[in-house]
């Protein structure tokens, strides 16, 4: 059965659950999106970094731990912003890192926004 992780991260309008559990895992997916709801479409590296504290954010309100994250599935709109990505990524993880696989993609829901994660986690 589904059960919705209470995060504290704002309402967007969509109609999905930032995070839900079961079975003993967490799910969750985000991105730049700030504590008002709207979306950071500026720097790469602040866009990077918002979307791994909102990450942060939920795995605390679960439970949870980023040494518990199993998977992480990212979605860049430029493969330039892999060496930011790395660099930030190192400050969120610690080895042995968590099995990751990176997309570069045209673009995301939001014009301008540059990253989006999905995440599996051990709840």
């Amino acid at each position: 059965m589904r059960e919705i992780v209470e995060t504290g991260l704002p309402d967007i309008g969509q109609p999905f659950s930032w995070a839900t559990r079961g079975g003993g895992m967490l799910f969750t997916a985000h991105g730049p999106v700030r504590a008002d709801g709207s979306i950071d479409t500026g720097a790469p590296e602040r866009q990077i970094a918002l979307t791994f504290d909102n990450l942060a954010q939920t795995l605390k309100a679960a439970g949870s731990h980023s040494d518990k994250v199993l998977q992480v599935i990212v979605y860049l709109t430029d493969v330039n912003d892999v060496k930011w990505l790395d660099d930030i990524y190192r400050k969120y993880f610690n080895y042995p890192y968590p099995n990751r696989s990176t997309v570069i993609v045209e673009k995301l829901v939001v014009p301008g926004m540059k990253i989006e994660i999905t995440v599996s986690a051990i709840a």
